[in-house]
């Protein structure tokens, strides 16, 4: 499934959130949706999955405008998980994944053998088919975000919209969803707020800053340390993963800085603070392995 935005513009309460965004993500790529808080992140995919009306702009999934679907038609062509919230209803971990059926049934049908199948195989996935009868609110908050994939699995869609799928993970819940995710032959768009999980797992990043893009391309490319303290008004230390390879990125506050020079180390003392009192520098988050088991925390 590709998907293709192009000059997409949303408001709400007539106030702009997204403005003129241009964006594609290949078949099978992974792209991650990376920007400050209330950088128009999470309006873009309601957006793209048409629960939110678009000012300006089209959205086409393989070449065809959403505009032109019906609701059902977008929820077979396109998964959303949203960010996991409490629910008060006492449903089981299978229940939950069978609302993932919803597109292909009619009110008051009962569950097919395709629809069995595609429940099993989702919950077999994400390793969580020995959980089935398990209540879902007895889950920790790794394994329900594994739950709601699976649910995102059984609507057999190309695309998956990923909204913060590790918020409120811990380190290794978090690794062990999105080692998952890039595994899954789909096409994904993923928003994080953490850029060396992005860094580590995205095939390209599009960065959102007041609702605009501004940079789009593979990580090691796009988050620069000069972009990174322009969007999100940090400074950033560009290092080598000891494992992989890939961009690791370290953060120091701001304010009060200057900027690092060539050789990565500040240029001058903080104007803010007394020499002797530097502030400390905030180490990105270990990415480690990526091949571990799930999360039962």
């Amino acid at each position: 499934m590709k998907l293709s935005l192009a000059g997409v513009s949303v408001e709400i309460d007539s106030v702009p959130i997204v403005t003129g965004a241009d964006l594609d993500v290949a078949k099978g790529e992974k792209v991650g949706l990376v920007g400050p808080n209330g950088s128009g992140k999470t309006t873009l995919l309601r957006a793209i999955y048409r629960s939110l009306r678009l000012v300006r702009g089209t959205v086409l999934l393989d070449g065809q405008d959403v505009s032109s679907l019906r609701q059902r038609e977008v929820a077979r062509r396109s998964a959303l998980v949203a960010q996991e919230t409490a629910s008060d209803f006492d449903f089981s971990v299978e229940d939950v994944v069978a609302l993932g059926r919803a597109p292909y049934q009619r009110a008051f049908d009962r569950e097919s053998a395709a629809d069995r199948q595609a429940i099993a195989e989702g919950l077999e996935r994400v390793g969580m088919a020995s959980y089935r009868i398990r209540a879902f609110a007895t889950l920790s908050g790794g394994e329900k975000q594994r739950v709601l994939l699976a649910r995102a699995l059984a609507q057999e869609t190309d695309l998956l919209l990923l909204d913060e799928p590790t918020n409120h993970l811990d380190v290794n819940a978090a690794l062990d969803l999105l080692e998952l995710v890039r595994r899954l032959d789909l096409s994904t768009l993923c928003v994080l707020h953490d850029l060396n999980l992005a860094a580590a797992y995205c095939d390209r990043v599009c960065v959102l800053q007041a609702g605009r893009v501004v940079a789009i391309g593979p990580p090691a490319d796009v988050l620069t340390e000069s972009l990174i303290h322009d969007v999100f008004s940090v400074h950033a230390h560009r290092l080598t993963h000891p494992s992989t390879g890939r961009l690791l990125l370290a953060f120091s506050a701001g304010e009060g800085r200057r900027a690092p020079d060539e050789t990565g180390v500040d240029s001058g003392t903080p104007q803010t603070e007394p020499p002797d009192e530097p502030r400390p520098e905030r180490a990105a988050a270990s990415l480690g392995e990526t091949s571990r088991s799930p999360s039962t925390t």
